[in-house]
C-alpha cells in the first residue's frame, strides 16, 4: 500500500465527504468521522493494516464547491499538516447549474473549477507525501443525461490535473457505473447524489484500490 505507517490522511470535499462529521475537525471516536466513505476507509485501514496507525481526518463540508475549498484551504488543509490528502469536489459546482439555474452567482463554470483546483493542488502538493484526486459523480447510467454529461466533463478536468501533477486518480463515476449495471439509480441514492451505505462502500473501495490497498492481508 502506498500510504506509509504513521501517516495523517486528510479527506476534504462536500456533503458526500462530510456525512455528519464532528466539528471543527472530523476525527476521533464514534461518529466523528461521519457516516460515509471516510469512516469506511478508516475502518478498513484499521482492520487490514492495524500496525500502520493511520490517522484519518474528515474535513468535508456539506454544500461546498471548489470556491469554498479555496476559502478554507489554509485552516482545513495546510494548517493540519497532512502527509496524504484526498480531494473530492465538484458535485455542487455542477449541481447548482441544474437545481438552481437562475442563481448564476452560485454556478462554478468548468474553467473556474479547473483553475481553482489546480491552484489548490499546487499549493498543497509540495507539502505532501501523497495526493489523491477523486472525480465528482452522478449516480445516473445514461451518459447523455445533461447533468451526467456535465459531471463527466468536470471529471475529465480532475483526470487532467492528476496527470499533470502525478497525483493518484480515482474515477468514482467509473466505479458507480459498474454497480449501475445492476441497480436502479434511486436504489443507491434517492437524488442520484447522496448515496446510502452501498454507494459509500463503492467510494471507499475505489479510494482504497487507488492507494494500493491489499484486500487479502
Amino acid at each position: 500500500m502506498k500510504l506509509q505507517p504513521k501517516s495523517r490522511l486528510v479527506m476534504i470535499g462536500d456533503s458526500i465527504t462530510d456525512c455528519g462529521r464532528a466539528r471543527p475537525i472530523g476525527e476521533g471516536r464514534g461518529e466523528a468521522l461521519g457516516k460515509g466513505y471516510v469512516s469506511l476507509v478508516d475502518a478498513l485501514l484499521g482492520t487490514m493494516y492495524p500496525s500502520y496507525d493511520i490517522r484519518v481526518t474528515n474535513v468535508g463540508t456539506s454544500g461546498n464547491t471548489v470556491r469554498n475549498l479555496r476559502e478554507r484551504w489554509q485552516t482545513d488543509v495546510i494548517d493540519l499538516k497532512p502527509d496524504w490528502l484526498s480531494i473530492m469536489i465538484g458535485i455542487n459546482d455542477v449541481w447548482r447549474q441544474f437545481d438552481l439555474p437562475t442563481y448564476t452567482e452560485k454556478h462554478v463554470g468548468i474553467e473556474e473549477y479547473g483553475r481553482t483546483l489546480r491552484e489548490l493542488v499546487a499549493e498543497a502538493k509540495p507539502l505532501l507525501k501523497g495526493l489523491v484526486l477523486m472525480t465528482p459523480f452522478y449516480i445516473e447510467p445514461n451518459p447523455n443525461d445533461p447533468m451526467r454529461a456535465a459531471m463527466d466533463r468536470y471529471g475529465k478536468v480532475v483526470e487532467q490535473i492528476a496527470s499533470e501533477t502525478g497525483a493518484i486518480f480515482v474515477d468514482t463515476q467509473k466505479a458507480f457505473d459498474r454497480v449501475l449495471e445492476h441497480y436502479y439509480p434511486a436504489t443507491l441514492a434517492w437524488d442520484r447524489v447522496h448515496p446510502g451505505m452501498t454507494g459509500h462502500m463503492v467510494l471507499a473501495r475505489a479510494f482504497l484500490n487507488g492507494i494500493g490497498f491489499d484486500w487479502n492481508k
